[in-house]
This record gives C-alpha cells, structure tokens and sequence, in this order.
C-alpha cells in the first residue's frame, strides 16, 4: 500500500477527497502525514480528525526559498512517501526540491494547461471571453506549472459567470479526478518516463488521458 504525504496551505477540501477515497479503497494507499506552511488552516483539523500526522512548517521562518524548501524536504522524508501531493499548496518550488521528487509528485491547476499558469485562472478565464475553463492534475517538474498532463476536466462558462461561479464548478471536477489520478499512481498504471506519460504502458498526449 503506498505511502502518500499531502502538501496543503489552507482548506484541504482536495486532500479531503483523496482521503476518502483511500478509506473507501479506490486508492491504494494511504495518506501518512498531511503538511500545511500555514497554522490553523482547516486542512490540517480535517486530517487530524481523520487520524492523520499534521505538521506545520512556515515558510516565514526561513530566510531563503532554499532554506525552507531543504527542511521542508527533510520532514517529507521522515515519513518515507511513495507520493507527494500538492493539494492547494501555495508555493513555487524549487529546482531542486522538485528534482528530488521528480515522477513521485503530483499537483492540481484550476485551469486548462498549458493556459493560465500561475494565479487567478478563473478571472483571466472570464477577462479572455473563454467559453471553457477547466482543470488539469499533473506531474510536478522544475517549471510552474508546466509539467507534463495527466488529467484534465472541462466545464463550461456561462454568460454572467463570476470568478465564485467557476471556482466552484471547478472545484467539483477537483474532487473526482484528483483522487483518480492518485489511485492511477498507487496502483502502478501510472508513471513519468523520459518520452512522458504513460499510463497503463501508452504513451499520453499533451492534454493527458482523455484527450479530445
């Protein structure tokens, strides 16, 4: 059973889902510690509750992106994870924290990717007069947000649609294919080879499984 550790900041509502999915037996694993750069965020009393590790690291102790990153990789470490999953983990990365975990870390981007990398993807979704928005879960690599697709999930923009509205919409998509994705991994259907992403040994287009 794998060993997985979530990286949160704030409500957790995505490690929640792949929480349950865990005790539910779609995953095969288990999440062994759920990590927050933030004190008193909801995430963490949602893992707590569950019986989970919690561990608070601010990033506000650390003089250096570098600094924080080494230590944060460390208390990873002690848990020995299969799997890192960013889930609303609001920090960029750094090269080497996310070469160390290279094929083993997964993140979620409330946009379509290669789209709207960064903050604010729904307003700038609204602001381009998109017709669709969406979500993409991918393998972390050294660029943000910019590893390859695995997964996405499309829903549409409808006149009079605010930045709430699509947020929301989205974060429904959130809650199914993220804990797909994870259960692809732990189950070993799902790896990032030197040619991209394979899933059950076939290579997968730029947009992930389920292209269209």
């Amino acid at each position: 059973m794998a060993r997985i550790v979530v990286l949160i900041s704030g409500s957790g509502s995505n490690m929640q889902a792949i929480v349950e999915a865990c005790e539910a037996g779609r995953i095969d694993g288990h999440v062994v510690a759920v990590i927050s750069n933030k004190a008193g965020v909801r995430g963490l009393d949602i893992a707590a509750e569950a019986g989970i590790a919690t561990e608070v690291l601010s990033h506000k102790d650390y003089p250096t992106r570098e600094a924080y990153d080494a230590e944060l990789q460390k208390l990873i470490d002690n848990y020995r994870p299969d799997l890192v999953v960013l889930a609303g983990f609001m920090r960029i990365l750094t090269a080497d924290f996310a070469t160390h975990y290279h094929g083993r870390m997964l993140n979620i981007h409330p946009s379509l990717l290669p789209k709207y990398t960064g903050i604010n993807t729904h307003q700038r979704a609204l602001d381009a007069g998109d017709t669709e928005h969406g979500v993409s879960v991918h393998f972390v690599t050294e660029e943000l947000d910019a590893g390859p697709v695995i997964l996405q999930a499309r829903v549409p923009v409808f006149e009079g649609d605010t930045a709430q509205d699509l947020q929301q919409r989205v974060q429904t998509q959130e809650h199914g294919i993220y804990p797909l994705v994870v259960s692809w991994f732990c189950s070993g259907r799902l790896k990032l080879t030197d040619a991209g992403v394979e899933l059950d040994g076939e290579l997968l287009g730029p947009a992930g499984y389920a292209d269209e």
